[in-house]
């Protein structure tokens, strides 16, 4: 190669570093043009576009079986509700898990029974002399429109009544196929019970090693951050569950004395109507007591009407503005515009079983998160309980390692027994190759953990450590 070569070779070079370093300068200046803020927005986006694709994809595959989630949900909360009365007949009555388990089932199917056969009783006995009333205040309204201000002709409104007798008698096969697709419904709903029931008993049972089963699928590294939120979680539910239970109770109670004060047929119902409702944060009341109205207005007449308005009402505003605050306080705390967004969300995704499960799903979510970004929003827990891992199947790695130890010292064979890893033991010849990676690896590992306080337990380290 000449001189004249190398002299072209290295302008070449020198060319392209050139060209390269302008390249990289204008990237970088391009990159300073950018203000940091849609820098941030930038990066967000992106990040929270792929959390959205991949929380959709997951929703959509698991779709086919909400039914199946729904009832685990239930089971989850009949857990977190009878899980004081499960500890109370272990502790105190010395019932064995199991059979306590069963116990609090089914005394809560019990009071749930008792619920229904009351309603049920109300109900037969009252419908009848409801049904007497309500063709009574129908006659005096169509009068009410014949005789007052509006001036209706008497017999154009038996024609639209007639007209309307006549469009529920040509429609009456949609409504027994209706009725029949409701049929199926129930019976949807009679499995669903089934298996949320089943699975409350073993919850109850078991839950601790279940969910052990579950956290140790994940990274050992990831183990103890997501039992320590799900603690914390699992404490939301409850403090939800219990609270939600009282506020609804609060509200059946004010609502019925109220319809029993002013007379009227089927308290019970109404009550019992009212308590289920309640379970659906503020649309829930205001609804099912618009159902205790409409019968004042059928059976009373719109004074009483609007004196029944000023009693629901009234127990709205004791709710909203001294239960709700009182009792949820710091363990749900959710702002009432989140509350009220998050029921609308979740009845337009699943309808009344969306609506049900939209705030403590939300609630959850909530603890979990902040304790996953360092805030703990129950200190008092502390970091104390840790889960045990698969203990059978270490012992039993373990007593294997020891008869093979003793086997080969039978055999006058030099071995060791170096354990690689959680319940996994290494047995072959001291001089093997996997015995000295096994020992170096150990050594390695020991080198990089905590350091330990006197006791032998790992310190975790806390933000003053540095200092």
């Amino acid at each position: 190669m000449t001189s004249d070569d190398t002299t072209r070779d290295d302008a070449g070079t020198a060319t392209t570093e050139a060209v390269g370093a302008d390249a990289l300068h204008g990237d970088y200046v391009a990159s300073r043009s950018i203000p940091p803020s849609v820098q941030a927005a930038a990066a967000w986006s992106w990040r929270l576009l792929i959390i959205g694709i991949c929380a959709g994809a997951v929703i959509w595959v698991l779709r086919p079986l909400g039914e199946l989630f729904v009832a685990v949900a239930a089971a989850l909360l009949f857990t977190v509700l009878l899980a004081p009365l499960h500890g109370w007949l272990v502790r105190t009555l010395r019932f064995p898990r199991a059979l306590a388990a069963v116990t609090s089932v089914l005394l809560l199917l019990a009071a749930a029974i008792g619920l229904i056969a009351i309603a049920g009783q109300q109900i037969v006995t009252g419908i009848a002399s409801l049904s007497t009333q309500a063709r009574e205040g129908l006659d005096q309204m169509i009068e009410w429109l014949a005789t007052g201000p509006l001036g209706i002709d008497t017999e154009r409104l038996e024609g639209m009544l007639s007209d309307i007798s006549t469009t529920v008698e040509q429609n009456l096969g949609t409504v027994v196929s209706g009725a029949m697709s409701v049929g199926s419904t129930v019976t949807s709903l009679a499995a669903g019970f089934v298996i949320a029931l089943f699975c409350t008993i073993f919850f109850l049972y078991d839950g601790r090693t279940i969910w052990t089963w579950i956290v140790g699928l994940l990274p050992r590294a990831a183990r103890d951050d997501v039992h320590q939120a799900g603690r914390r979680g699992l404490v939301t539910l409850a403090a939800y569950t219990r609270t939600q239970i009282l506020v609804a109770a609060i509200d059946a109670t004010g609502i019925a004395i109220g319809a029993a004060a002013l007379q009227l047929p089927l308290v019970v119902p109404l009550g019992i109507l009212v308590f289920i409702g309640s379970f659906i944060p503020f649309v829930g009341a205001i609804v099912t007591g618009a159902i205790a109205v409409l019968v004042a207005l059928v059976v009373k007449g719109w004074v009483w009407a609007l004196v029944m308005l000023g009693i629901v009402l009234l127990v709205q505003q004791i709710e909203g503005h001294l239960l709700q605050p009182f009792l949820m306080g710091h363990a749900v705390s959710m702002h009432p515009v989140a509350v009220l967004l998050t029921v609308s969300g979740g009845t337009m995704v699943a309808g009344i079983v969306g609506a049900l499960f939209a705030v403590p799903i939300a609630s959850v979510i909530n603890t979990v998160v902040l304790y996953l970004s360092g805030h703990d929003k129950f200190p008092d827990l502390g970091i104390g309980d840790r889960l045990t891992f698969r203990p059978e199947a270490e012992a039993e790695v373990r007593r294997r390692a020891v008869a093979l130890r003793r086997g080969a010292q039978d055999a006058d064979t030099d071995v060791v027994v170096v354990e690689v890893g959680e319940g996994a033991v290494l047995v072959a010849p001291s001089d093997s190759p996997a015995v000295k990676s096994a020992v170096k690896g150990a050594a390695e590992t020991a080198a990089d953990e905590p350091p330990h306080d006197a006791s032998g337990t790992q310190r975790r380290t806390q933000p003053g450590d540095d200092a």
